[in-house]
């Protein structure tokens, strides 16, 4: 679907900038979308805390007593974890989070996680085993999305975080549930598939988050939508500053009206008219909603994504059908990465319906915020790394 739509000129602009959408996406076209500032600010935010979680999970993955890494450790990675001042100056813009010390055994400064850190990282670590339920329910809509109710265990691992598994998901959940779950040998060396069993409970509703939106509409007290109107459409809500031309509005609206297949569904025939593309384009739409609806924070990088197109049997490029419609959709292109916000689950930059380890990953969010400031070496909140949470929150000791 392409779209066309106008900016209000901002105070310093004297004309109206129009850009139209084209059958294929360009550099150009992406940097002159219309920007959402909100999502804007929220990603830049986001930045470095990918990187934070990057080095957080390194040093809860050592097998090192002291529960540290060595700063030449972390100084070899630089250039994949994009610390582009080198290791030290990075991990110094935030000490509330890490901690630098000098091993005298190892004669060389490592790094370990302060108090602070490790309470927050503990806490999503107990939100997402409290929530295992929800966490199977995850992986069984989301295998349930492909025709052959089965995925890559590659695929899977790219998501792991987003969709809130544990990071042992292997054994805790799909070891843990063999009642529904099934890994097989792949096609390719070293690949395996995980698979549904063939019959799954009845308990797991095939009902799309977009279907409940609906329902949920058309029951308010105060609704005055037209049962029609809505009965294929999804929620929309544009940019701000971002004016819509009528030609647009009835475009809009008559995409609206399609025909909906939900992301549940198979597609029935692969037809080549005008009418059979739009339909799989909203098949498309409809299984992407749901695959954001089903992750925690209801974001996800691009290129995470496309790892499972051909899986949902998409046959599009997804940063086209993010880019088509940003009245879904918001793509961010802050950073080094594409990402991808389903725009009706936010307000203000936070989720409307939060979840507990989305709260847990914000607390973490607030401490890079937070930088240099209100930092005292005498607080407790940033002491030595006490040893005994670690070992609660690895299992181990």
């Amino acid at each position: 679907m392409n779209w066309k739509f106008i900016f209000k000129p901002s105070s310093c602009c004297c004309s109206v900038f129009m850009t139209t959408r084209t059958k294929t996406t360009s550099a150009q076209y992406v940097a002159s979308r219309a920007r959402d500032p909100t999502f804007e600010k929220l990603m830049e935010k986001y930045k470095n805390l990918l990187k934070v979680v990057a080095i957080q999970d390194l040093i809860l993955a050592s097998s090192n007593p002291s529960s540290s890494i060595s700063l030449d450790f972390l100084n070899r990675l630089s250039q994949k974890l994009h610390l582009n001042r080198g290791a030290a100056s990075f991990l110094r813009k935030y000490p509330h989070i890490f901690q630098i010390f000098y091993d005298t055994n190892e004669s060389q400064p490592f790094c370990k996680l302060t108090d602070a850190a490790i309470e927050i990282a503990l806490e999503e670590s107990q939100a997402i085993k409290a929530s295992m339920a929800l966490v199977v329910d995850r992986l069984v809509h989301l295998l349930l999305m492909t025709p052959t109710k089965s995925l890559p265990l590659r695929a899977i691992f790219k998501v792991w975080r987003e969709l809130g598994l544990p990071d042992d998901f292997e054994d805790s959940v799909i070891s843990q549930n063999s009642n529904l779950f099934r890994l097989c040998d792949g096609h390719e060396p070293n690949t395996h598939i995980l698979k549904l069993v063939d019959i799954v409970p009845e308990k797991y509703h095939l009902t799309a988050a977009v279907e409940n939106w609906r329902v949920t509409e058309c029951c308010r007290e105060d609704s005055h939508v037209d049962r029609t109107e809505i009965m294929f459409s999804f929620k929309h809500g544009f940019p701000p500053g971002m004016r819509l031309s009528k030609d647009l509005k009835v475009k809009v609206k008559e995409w609206q009206r399609l025909p909906y297949v939900g992301p549940y569904e198979g597609i029935r025939e692969k037809r080549k008219s005008k009418a059979a593309i739009m339909a799989l384009e909203k098949r498309a739409v409809a299984v992407v909603h749901e695959f954001l609806s089903l992750t925690v924070e209801k974001m996800v990088e691009v290129e995470k994504i496309s790892h499972f197109r051909n899986w949902f049997e998409i046959d599009m490029n997804i940063r086209d059908l993010f880019l088509d419609h940003p009245g879904i959709f918001y793509l961010s292109t802050k950073g080094k990465t594409h990402t991808v916000f389903l725009r009706e689950a936010y307000e203000r930059g936070c989720l409307i319906d939060p979840n507990p380890v989305y709260e847990a990953r914000r607390k973490l969010l607030n401490l890079v915020l937070l930088g240099h400031r209100a930092f005292f070496s005498s607080s407790p909140m940033i002491g030595d790394a006490n040893q005994s949470k670690v070992g609660e929150f690895r299992g181990k000791e």
